[in-house]
């Protein structure tokens, strides 16, 4: 569980790391993970194919959010910010 005890870098790198593995899941191809994929959920927790421009919106994704909690969301005082330089 990512948790503000991680440091700010370990953060981002398991957000890349768990999103980047679903991409890459999408190469295996199984009757018992097909019947998952076959359903609404599973079709949108592990998708269907392979694309290089989702781990390109996935690194885009990531990279916002994690610029948008570091400079906008950087409040004085916030000891989360302080630890995880």
């Amino acid at each position: 569980m990512i948790t503000t005890k991680w440091r700010f870098r370990s953060q981002i790198a398991a957000a890349l790391l768990f999103s980047y593995g679903i991409e890459f899941s999408q190469f295996y191809h199984t009757d018992w993970i097909d019947s998952i994929r076959a359903t609404t959920i599973g079709g949108l927790v592990l998708g269907f194919g392979f694309r290089l421009s989702d781990l390109v919106s996935y690194t885009l994704g990531v990279g916002t959010g994690a610029a948008i909690n570091r400079y906008l969301l950087k409040k004085p005082g916030n000891s989360y910010h302080q630890q995880s330089s």
